[in-house]
């Protein structure tokens, strides 16, 4: 947690100082030590009037708090106070969606077995050919010309009908089915 002080019209004590960084230190209890939280102090005096400006951002939070008394000490209580709140109903919020995404209901698919069956899907068409007959070699040299995706034919060597097929990953893949 980085803690960045700027000070308008006046020269701050030390005192003021470790008062104020201790005051912001403690927002850090919410995030932890190691939270990457930019926080900006800016203390200003007009007058009689004695301001505190706090903005806090990181890990997806921006916060701005202002406060204006007759005492700085004060301003620094209040605008705290106003920073902590703020973070208390940030953390939960992300708690509530957090346990709400838990419990949330999922809708799974069952099948019902005593349901009517669908109508069963129907072959719109029938393409019939010959297949070929060709050696392994080519038919990779015909599949790389058709630009295909598959090629069924005749195996020279063992007089099966063959499927050659692209693979994925690359290279090509055959199905030969024994019967």
């Amino acid at each position: 947690m980085n803690i960045a002080f700027a000070f308008k019209n006046f020269d701050a004590s030390d005192h003021l100082k470790k008062y104020a960084r201790r005051r912001m230190e403690k927002l850090g209890r919410f995030y932890g030590k190691a939270a990457g939280l930019e926080v900006s102090v800016v203390l200003t005096v007009d007058k009689f009037r004695h301001r505190c400006e706090v903005t806090v951002s990181g890990e997806g939070l921006h916060i701005n708090a202002t406060e204006q008394t007759a005492d700085m000490y004060a301003a620094i209580d209040l605008v705290s106070d106003k920073v902590e709140a703020q973070i208390k109903r940030q953390v939960s919020r992300v708690k509530e969606q957090r346990r709400q995404a838990r419990n949330a209901q999922v809708d799974v698919f069952t099948y019902n077995l005593e349901a009517e069956p669908e109508e069963a899907q129907t072959v719109v068409g029938t393409e019939r050919f010959s297949p070929k007959p060709l050696h392994l070699d080519e038919a990779v040299m015909q599949l790389e010309n058709i630009g295909s995706e598959f090629l069924v034919f005749l195996n020279e060597e063992s007089n099966r009908v063959n499927v050659l097929y692209r693979r994925r990953a690359g290279g090509y893949g055959l199905i030969d089915p024994v019967l």
